[in-house]
């Protein structure tokens, strides 16, 4: 009974299925085959613009190498203290861009706040040359609290961004969740809010790694990006079979219907919580990840029951739990029962 991550359960059918159908014959290599040559119409219809695509296995790179575009060597990425970029990526955007620098902010609910980076970026470069040079934001979208940036918090760090010629990058590992929560449109979060390129991923709601960088504008940017993709090693021999993912993950709205899913878990287990008489919200609920605040024993009972986990680092009293779109409403059940029965 495992809430860890929801990049620990299966994939979802449709997603099998689309690598068996692709799994026929020989089609070419590096993302000249069939499928890889249909992300742009694909990508362009849901996010209403013409957009150019390029995928990739893992969402580590995917934000690597945007970053790397948008941030010379000697610059900083803005982000928050708490931001998979910063703590969770084992320095990977610093390595695959020596020299560049993350530059953690504070915020309530893991999230930036407009006022704060502008308030930042007014103190930069007071040594000049000896500063590294503020050069983009990063947004990861759905934060690693599980919470969600609302249009208008998105649209004002963009205006930030404009005023200082900073670029906006979303880090969109839960992108579907952050979408669902939201009920809005994919060019709404993006693009229409300022956004210049998007880490979207699908790995934990329902693909094998599978992966894609979303270029909003920018169309030179294009070749370098396929340049920094294949010197990190991430232009696959056998594209074919993240390409097929990524098509059949956006085909009749999968993509929403297994995140709408995980987030629908989620916010019932959030509503157990706020009836159970000493477990408590951390913080709201707002896609597919809960944190309980519950004393360690009441976490630990609930861990001997079978229920699988991760502490969260730093605190006795304060748990993850991560609903994906394989759970089983029974599970779901489960979990709730168990809760309630631990007083």
């Amino acid at each position: 009974m495992n809430f860890r991550s929801d990049n620990e359960g299966p994939a979802a059918a449709p997603i099998l299925q689309a690598l068996v159908d692709a799994n026929q014959g020989t089609a070419h290599a590096y993302a000249e085959d069939q499928w890889s040559k249909r992300l742009d119409e694909a990508f362009s219809e849901v996010f209403e613009a013409e957009v150019r695509v390029l995928p990739l296995a893992t969402g580590t790179a995917g934000n690597s190498i945007a970053l790397a575009q948008l941030c010379p060597p000697w610059g900083s990425v803005v982000c928050h203290q708490q931001a998979h970029i910063n703590q969770d990526e084992c320095g990977a955007p610093e390595f695959y861009n020596p020299g560049c620098k993350l530059a953690g902010l504070t915020g309530d609910l893991c999230k930036l706040q407009a006022d704060d980076i502008s308030a930042w970026l007014s103190h930069q470069g007071a040594h000049g040359v000896h500063n590294n040079k503020p050069s983009a934001i990063s947004l990861t979208q759905a934060t690693e609290a599980g919470t969600v940036y609302q249009l208008d918090e998105i649209q004002a760090i963009s205006a930030v961004a404009r005023a200082n010629d900073l670029y906006l990058h979303m880090d969109g590992a839960r992108f579907a969740n952050a979408l669902i929560s939201l009920g809005a449109s994919a060019a709404d979060m993006t693009w229409r809010s300022g956004v210049d390129i998007l880490s979207f991923g699908a790995s934990k709601n329902g693909c094998i790694s599978a992966e894609a960088l979303v270029l909003f504008g920018h169309p030179d940017w294009y070749a370098d990006l396929e340049r920094r993709r294949k010197r990190a090693g991430h232009l696959l021999c056998k594209m074919r079979y993240v390409s097929a993912q990524l098509l059949a993950y956006l085909e009749n709205d999968l993509w929403l219907t297994l995140a709408a899913k995980a987030n629908e878990h989620a916010a019932r287990f959030a509503a157990a919580i706020d009836q159970h008489p000493t477990a408590e919200l951390a913080w709201p609920v707002e896609g597919n990840e809960v944190f309980l605040r519950w004393p360690r024993e009441k976490l630990q009972a609930l861990q001997d029951r079978g229920f699988d986990f991760y502490f969260w680092p730093g605190s006795d009293d304060l748990a993850r739990l991560v609903f994906a779109c394989t759970h089983s409403d029974t599970l779901i059940d489960q979990l709730i029962s168990n809760l309630d029965e631990i007083q």
